[in-house]
């Protein structure tokens, strides 16, 4: 590792580093879990200008602020390096885990604001996220996820154009499937299974936010699209705040095309498959 970063560790810590391992899961950074001189662990995200870890570093930092998700501490935030709180995990999430995850994540939800979006753009997987303040949740659906993703994915090459004209028509007919929505509702907004630690039956943290107020069910949605919770989840979620008649038959596909899209923007291959078969779901 680099001499500045150790030096911004030891900073940031009060301890030099003494040992590194590298961690799996970094999308857009190398991720080492660092021991210290003192004993402790810590996780250091590695980048360089314009990776996205000081962003990352503040969406952690305003859910720990102005939420009741556990999300480890921040130590240090900038481009080139994101320092963090080391959260123990088995890498196991049973059901007692989706229970508590049900109960942290409709808490989450619980966090309200007028309009959706956020106060500043964000990311997700690294790749920007726009969020200018607006009124109705299917203008904002419509342009600042499904369109610019879509968009994104095409200038770089790995959405074609034709898929990228299916993605255009499902967006040009979102009335038909969506309304505007309840009130916004602050989401993680990445919440895959790689980003859920968990150990010994407990949720000990949610990592790697895109956070942003949105109708919630975009969130539930995009917990079904790889498995990351079971009915489990959702019947607890239940007892805590109603999902609306047509979510599970409709919505939640719909919904999952902006994952779809990221993945696509992301990796291209097989993901522009399921990109056209869900809007082929939905008649484009």
């Amino acid at each position: 590792m680099r001499a500045d970063i150790e030096n911004l560790i030891e900073r940031a810590t009060g301890s030099r580093p003494s040992g590194y391992r590298a961690l799996g899961g970094g999308c857009v950074a190398d991720v080492v879990r660092v021991t210290l001189a003192d004993g402790r662990d810590v996780v250091a995200k590695l980048g360089e200008a314009g990776s996205g870890l000081a962003l990352e570093g503040f969406m952690l930092e305003y859910l720990a602020r102005h939420s009741g998700l556990p999300v480890p501490e921040v130590l240090h935030a900038a481009d080139d390096l994101l320092l963090m709180e080391c959260l123990p995990a088995d890498g196991r999430i049973d059901k007692a885990a989706e229970l508590h995850a049900a109960d942290l994540v409709a808490q989450l939800h619980g966090v309200t604001a007028e309009d959706f979006g956020f106060e500043r753009a964000t990311v997700i997987g690294g790749l920007a996220q726009p969020n200018p303040w607006t009124a109705s949740w299917r203008d904002f659906f419509r342009d600042q996820r499904l369109l610019h993703m879509a968009g994104s994915a095409h200038a770089a090459g790995r959405l074609p154009a034709d898929v990228l004209a299916r993605v255009e028509r499902v967006a040009g007919r979102l009335e038909r499937w969506i309304d505007d929505g309840g009130r916004p509702s602050l989401i993680h907004g990445d919440m895959w299974g790689g980003n859920v630690l968990a150990q010994n039956g407990r949720i000990t943290g949610f990592i790697d936010p895109a956070i942003y107020f949105a109708d919630a069910e975009i969130e539930l949605a995009f917990t079904t699209l790889f498995n990351t919770f079971s009915d489990t989840f959702s019947a607890r979620y239940r007892e805590h705040r109603a999902i609306r008649p047509g979510f599970f038959e409709v919505r939640r596909d719909l919904y999952n095309l902006y994952p779809l899209l990221v993945h696509v923007r992301l990796f291209g291959g097989s993901y522009v498959a399921s990109v056209t078969q869900a809007c082929e779901r939905f008649g484009c």
